[in-house]
C-alpha cells in the first residue's frame, strides 16, 4: 500500500508542476567543452560537448537530431579531469534521447551505451 500525502485521497490525481519535478541523474556531470565529430551511418557532423558524464553527453550543434538516432563519437578526455598524466581518447556509441533548441543552437542529449579506451 502506498503512502499518501496529507489531505490527498487515494482517488485524487494531481498534476505535477514543472517546478516540483526533480531530475534524477545516474552520474556526476563535468562541464567540459570539447570538439567532437558525431557520425551516424555515412553522415558526419561537427559538434561540441557542453557536459559529459559516465552515462551521457550533452552536445551543442547546428542541426536537430532525431530522438533514437544511434551515434558514434570520440572524446579526448583531459587527463586533469580523469586524474591521469595524459589525455585519454574514448570511442563511444550511444543514442540521442532528447533534442531541443536553445537561443542559438540545438542541444542534443545522448546516452553512452558503449565505450572503449583507445590504446595510446
Amino acid at each position: 500500500m502506498s503512502a499518501l500525502k496529507p489531505g490527498v485521497s487515494s482517488g485524487s490525481v494531481l498534476p505535477e508542476s514543472a517546478t516540483s519535478r526533480q531530475e534524477v541523474r545516474c552520474a556526476v556531470r563535468f562541464p567540459l567543452v570539447l570538439p567532437v565529430v558525431l557520425s551516424s551511418g555515412k553522415e558526419e557532423f561537427a559538434a561540441r560537448t557542453r557536459n559529459v558524464s559516465a552515462s551521457g553527453v550533452l552536445f551543442e550543434l547546428d542541426r536537430a537530431l532525431h530522438v533514437g538516432l544511434e551515434i558514434h563519437f570520440s572524446l579526448r578526455m583531459p587527463g586533469a579531469v580523469l586524474g591521469t598524466p595524459h589525455d585519454v581518447l574514448v570511442h563511444c556509441r550511444g543514442r540521442v534521447v532528447r533534442c531541443s533548441m536553445s537561443q542559438t543552437q540545438y542541444l542534443a542529449a545522448a546516452t553512452i551505451d558503449e565505450y572503449q579506451f583507445a590504446e595510446q
